[in-house]
């Protein structure tokens, strides 16, 4: 990657995190394949699903008390949002957090909002 496309991933990753969740009852049409990989680009560690509904990242915390707290952020954060991930907690330390927008069956905005903002609460 070069350093413009760098620096506009950053921007973009920088203007999610910046955003607030919009609700979403139906009646919008999910992003593209081509949106997703573009706003996904700028999400670390995070796969868009093979359907491209939905996009995941899996984390391997040190402990169960580590990885109950961070499933504990993320929930905080999810009910500030009001977009709430799936939390799979597995071998008592792996973590795994997808997102979708059910009410639309795919990925949006909402999603890549949320992912940007659960990352700082990994990478540290």
């Amino acid at each position: 990657m070069n350093q413009e496309s760098t620096d506009s991933t950053d921007r973009t990753t920088q203007t999610l995190r910046t955003k607030k969740c919009l609700p979403c009852e139906g009646g919008v049409d999910p992003l593209t394949d081509e949106q997703s990989r573009g706003l996904l680009s700028g999400l670390s560690g995070w796969s868009l699903s093979g359907d491209g509904k939905s996009i995941s990242r899996s984390l391997n915390c040190k402990h169960f008390p580590a990885a109950m707290k961070l499933m504990n952020q993320i929930a905080d954060l999810a009910e500030q949002e009001q977009h709430h991930p799936d939390l799979h907690l597995t071998g008592y330390r792996h973590l795994e957090v997808v997102l979708t927008t059910h009410a639309i069956g795919g990925l949006s905005e909402n999603d890549f909002i949320v992912a940007a903002k659960i990352d700082p609460l990994v990478d540290v």
